[in-house]
């Protein structure tokens, strides 16, 4: 517990401090940083369960994938009137995410009929770099969206930052909450396959405490209060859904935790876990919202 609490205590700062003040091009660096020793410590995973993927070019295609997300989030486009659409801004090289997922498509293949291994080998060595772009890069690379989202919000602040900030919070809110209130009060066990210590009494109060961090939310960033709660409990659900997967990782791997680069947390994958399904939900729940 108190690696945990020292650890948060150097961390959350630095975040926090990034989010506000950094500039885009530091946040998306960071952001695919993390992703990739995330990426791999599932790689690690993997091989532990007897499927080693084609983790280099698995990573190259990750860190395009960041880029390629950044590079969107700085175009802006606007509809003028009669139908004309102004397009503006933009980074050198921008390439849409589609093509760098078409890339790593055709290079797996390729890897694939040239590497060395067994043919037996083949398919699992696809399917887990497959899974580890899907389910880990690529909806952790929301994020960067997320951030770039434009605009000025009611409260004068920048959107992107404001909803950044709101995520990592309720995120931290409910990972804290369902801890305390797990480790006190759980008596009914949630998956008990996949993460014996996790209860439904624990589920909720995580649940909860993402809720009363979107009404704090929307009075800090004067939006509606009923858009801000929807968005925080759909990205709630989304992060205890991809914590349970994590788990289901590492279940399978029979490891603790992802790895030891964070002391009293256990690896990168262990603590964004739950922010890598809930940085999509909040960027498409929020662009769906602001359309209407």
């Amino acid at each position: 517990m108190l690696l945990r609490i020292a650890t948060a205590v150097v961390l959350i700062p630095l975040a926090l401090v990034l989010v506000w003040w950094g500039p885009p091009e530091a946040l998306a660096a960071v952001a695919a940083a993390i992703a990739l020793v995330a990426l791999w410590e599932f790689f690690s995973l993997g091989e532990r369960v007897g499927m080693p993927g084609f983790r280099k070019w698995t990573m190259v295609c990750a860190a395009g994938i960041f880029y390629a997300q950044y590079a969107a989030g700085a175009v802006e486009t606007h509809t003028l009137s009669g139908g004309e659409l102004l397009v503006r801004g933009g980074v050198l090289g921008t390439v849409p995410a589609e093509l760098v997922l078409l890339i790593f498509v055709f290079g797996s293949v390729a890897i694939g009929l040239a590497m060395r291994r067994p043919l037996q080998d083949v398919l699992p060595a696809i399917a887990v770099s497959s899974a580890g772009l899907l389910f880990v890069a690529f909806p952790f690379s929301y994020l960067v969206r997320v951030f770039e989202i434009d605009g000025v919000s009611p409260s004068g602040g920048h959107t992107g930052r404001e909803l950044v900030l709101f995520t990592l919070c309720l995120i931290w809110a409910g990972d804290m909450m369902a801890y305390f209130v797990g480790k006190s009060l759980g008596r009914m066990p949630m998956a008990p396959a996949l993460s014996p210590k996790k209860t439904w009494e624990g589920a909720i109060a995580n649940f909860l405490a993402s809720l009363l961090v979107a009404v704090f939310s929307a009075r800090w960033m004067q939006v509606e209060t009923v858009n801000v709660l929807l968005i925080a409990g759909l990205a709630n659900i989304a992060g205890q859904a991809g914590d349970l997967i994590e788990s289901a990782y590492k279940r399978g791997a029979v490891v603790k935790d992802s790895g030891t680069i964070l002391p009293g947390h256990g690896g990168m994958l262990d603590r964004v876990d739950s922010l890598i399904l809930a940085a999509p939900v909040v960027w498409a729940a929020w662009s769906f919202m602001a359309g209407r």
